[in-house]
């Protein structure tokens, strides 16, 4: 069944036609007409509330349709979910960067609903992985512990945030200790008063205009000052000196699991993630900041930014599949190339959404074409005919990971 559905405009997204969720929208529904002043963010699929998709020709909304088709989400996902698809599918279109955040595990998420339901307004955790279409810009997970006592080292406005006291602490620290340490150095920087990090992100940059082209690379000045010019004085522009600074090529991906501090800088990507909308923010936002719950739930495990890349599993010439380490969802990314004739997609135990990002086929009586999104009852077998394509296929497919 094909799907319509929702646009997010938030104020980070890509402005009109430079938006891949734009133009993946308008590809599939030819009545929306892109404006150049808009900016779109998010290309939301699935069944969460703040976003529903809806049936293509009756437009019902695809929970209540599976409400009265439980069987569709197969065995596996109603024993261990219930009668609701657990994932939701996106695609984003980043044009300046998201704030510094992180995802509450379920236990924390089920707490801060029950505190505060007008900001968490769910009780789910949210794992989510992503995979880029673009060359796509990323700070994900605490860098290597050396990386960010360097830092400490060469950058003495950090220093001053952090208070030289809590500096000296973490670049004494061993093994044992570093844990705690970092906690409490990262701690001291997110909650700096205002004044004191405006001052010195402006001493930063005046210091950093009169060095050589390797000292800037070596104090990430490029970094620094992008997300200065968007966000000047936040204290979200420290965080590059404690976060890993990740690029993914397109078809590379990275898994965020609960508790992960991360925050998305530039590119488009493909989303899959847990169905909720919980995000504990921290810097680089000018929406609420809850630093108290960010700094006391973060992991603070460190490792080098290739270990962030998350790695496929090819399933079949055509099926390369990215399966986190949780139940609610994983994505399939489908390539099937110009040349081949017929293609036949894995049957799966699980619903799933499908969405075209380039080439055309059929299916049956379905035209596949970039911008179509289907959803796909379990152990539903599509036959996909490619006889008139000049250009591959390029199809993701969203599912459970049971």
């Amino acid at each position: 069944m094909e799907l319509r559905c929702t646009i997010q405009q938030y104020a980070w997204g890509k402005y009109g036609w430079s938006s891949e969720v734009a133009l993946l929208h308008s590809s599939g529904n030819p009545d929306f007409t892109i404006d150049d002043a808009t900016p779109y963010a998010e290309l939301w699929m699935g069944t969460h509330p703040n976003g529903p998709s809806v049936l293509k020709g009756s437009s019902q909304e695809l929970g209540d349709w599976i409400q009265t088709h439980p069987t569709s989400l197969g065995a596996k996902v109603t024993e261990k979910f219930g009668v609701q698809l657990p994932f939701l599918f996106k695609v984003l279109s980043v044009n300046q960067a998201l704030s510094v955040q992180a995802h509450p595990d379920k236990t924390l998420a089920e707490k801060l609903h029950c505190k505060h339901p007008d900001i968490y307004k769910d009780p789910n955790h949210k794992p989510e992985l992503a995979i880029a279409l673009t060359p796509f810009e990323a700070l994900c997970g605490f860098r290597p512990i050396e990386e960010i006592k360097h830092f400490l080292e060469v950058v003495p406005e950090l220093r001053k945030v952090v208070g030289q006291e809590v500096a000296n602490e973490l670049l004494a620290s061993d093994e044992a200790g570093m844990h705690q340490a970092l906690k409490n150095c990262f701690s001291s920087l997110m909650t700096c008063p205002k004044e004191t990090i405006q001052v010195q992100l402006q001493a930063l940059q005046e210091r950093l205009a009169s060095l050589d082209e390797s000292s800037l690379a070596d104090q990430n000045a490029a970094l620094l000052r992008t997300l200065h010019l968007t966000y000047p004085g936040d204290v979200g522009c420290f965080s590059i000196y404690f976060l890993n600074h990740l690029i993914l090529q397109p078809g590379e991906a990275m898994y965020l699991g609960t508790n992960e501090p991360h925050a998305y800088i530039h590119g488009d990507c493909i989303e899959c993630m847990a169905c909720s909308d919980n995000v504990v923010r921290a810097g680089l936002t000018p929406k609420y900041k809850d630093v108290e719950t960010l700094c006391s739930m973060l992991t603070y495990s460190c490792e080098p930014s290739h270990a962030k890349r998350f790695q496929g599993i090819q399933e079949d010439e055509c099926t390369l599949t990215f399966r986190p380490p949780v139940a609610d969802f994983s994505v399939a990314k489908i390539n099937i190339p110009a040349m081949m004739t017929d293609h036949s997609l894995i049957p799966r135990d699980s619903a799933s959404i499908l969405i075209v990002i380039s080439g055309q086929a059929t299916a049956g009586d379905l035209v596949l074409e970039r911008g179509s999104i289907i959803f796909l009852p379990s152990d539903q077998v599509l036959n996909i005919h490619c006889a008139q394509s000049t250009q591959d296929l390029l199809m993701f497919q969203a599912m459970c990971n049971l």
